[in-house]
């Protein structure tokens, strides 16, 4: 039994799928069919069923999947001990980032990273906030970037690095643009644009709709800030977005901070809790360091 089967063998029960599960540990599919295969022929019993389109474990893959991860774990626990007796970090880190982020400095903080620790692989994975949060839980993220509602999800450590208000972006001719106080309820008289649910911006926003009993018309959904500035510039709705997003589009857009919204959009670092490995920890300090410059004029 080698740990690449191992490696294997957990990478196709977490992805269901034998496709992603190639690409992911990154060999041909046939490949991780045919060490799986000797794995099983080793234990005396199949570990997947594969008679559905979703690929699933048997009773004998269910019991092997904790020791196999326990395996794996411990095996990089080795190397992570003797790395940092050594000095020496090595291996992968899997960074997550929410959809559309263009924050610079967490690509600041992974070029420094990189090149302090390049034995280290980074692999960077953009999804949204929901998923990158469960990612960190179930331990196949080791660090993400994601926007929330509250200053650190359950079960996880966090560090919050920007932290703002919630604003209403139209074109000049729109009527928000001429009043000098916006409230939710003025706000939700319009079409909204917004982020899609899952993301920290859009969970704020409906939390802070939900405590007004306010149900606002969501006319389109982007994931990226310009996109939403782009289509509230033309009219499409009203762009709900955080401060310094809509900062970067005062040429076209009038901003107005929603008056009675308290509860901000955050952009946070998580990782999770008991979390040891050195990688993490030299992350999250060029990530300190990277968010506490100040950005070039």
């Amino acid at each position: 039994m080698e740990l690449r089967q191992l490696e294997y063998f957990v990478a196709v029960a977490e992805e269901r799928n034998f496709t992603r599960a190639a690409e992911r540990v990154r060999i041909s599919q046939s490949g991780v069919s045919a060490q799986i295969r000797r794995l099983e022929r080793e234990l005396g019993a199949e570990l997947f069923d594969r008679s559905s389109r979703a690929v699933t474990l048997t009773v004998a893959g269910k019991a092997a999947l904790g020791p196999a991860r326990a395996a794996l774990a411990a095996a990089g626990a080795v190397g992570q001990a003797v790395g940092e007796v050594t000095g020496l970090i090595r291996g992968r880190l899997t960074v997550g980032m929410v959809m559309g982020c263009t924050v610079t400095p967490l690509f600041d903080a992974l070029a420094a990273f990189h090149r302090a620790h390049p034995g280290v692989e980074i692999a960077l994975l953009e999804d949204n906030s929901d998923r990158l949060v469960e990612g960190v839980r179930a331990g196949t993220v080791d660090l993400a970037l994601v926007g929330t509602a509250t200053a650190a999800p359950d079960g996880l450590e966090a560090l919050t690095l920007l932290s703002e208000r919630l604003v209403a972006a139209v074109p000049a001719g729109h009527p928000l643009a001429h009043q000098r106080r916006v409230t939710l309820r003025d706000l939700v008289a319009h079409p909204i644009v917004c982020m899609p649910s899952g993301t920290g911006l859009r969970t704020a926003f409906d939390l802070a709709c939900a405590a007004r009993d306010l149900r606002p018309a969501i006319a389109l959904q982007a994931g990226a800030a310009d996109a939403i500035a782009d289509l509230a510039a033309r009219g499409l709705g009203v762009a709900v977005l955080s401060e310094s997003m809509a900062a970067g589009h005062g040429d076209r857009l009038t901003a107005r901070l929603i008056d009675d919204v308290d509860t901000p959009a955050m952009l946070t670092l998580v990782w999770k809790s008991g979390q040891s490995a050195a990688a993490v920890r030299e992350l999250l300090h060029h990530s300190r360091r990277a968010f506490a410059e100040p950005a070039p004029a």
